[in-house]
């Protein structure tokens, strides 16, 4: 089972016809990922064939891991089978 971790947190957990494997990046459906975790943030970045990235800061047990989330709430057509999905980076260790 996926799981994506962080300062000793199991951030999301999903089953393996869940999440999305795009560039060698896991992108776990929104719904697998514990929101408590999750704070917005005002940072995007663009792909020329996914879209615009929107990012989230992790907070956990009082640290903060700023943008190691991202998603693609409106991805182009190429990429549609992550909408809804977020990935991670910046240290939080993702198990497949």
């Amino acid at each position: 089972m996926p799981t994506a971790s962080w300062n000793g947190a199991v951030i999301a957990e999903a089953s393996d016809e869940q999440v999305q494997i795009v560039e060698n990046n896991v992108y776990f459906p929104m719904s697998a990922v514990k929101q408590d975790y999750l704070q917005p943030s005002a940072t995007e970045t663009k792909c020329p064939w996914k879209g615009t990235a929107n990012y989230f800061s992790l907070l956990v047990d009082g640290q903060t891991n700023r943008d190691a989330v991202w998603t693609y709430r409106a991805p182009f057509d190429a990429a549609r089978q992550i909408a809804g999905h977020v990935a991670f980076w910046k240290g939080v260790t993702v198990q497949r």
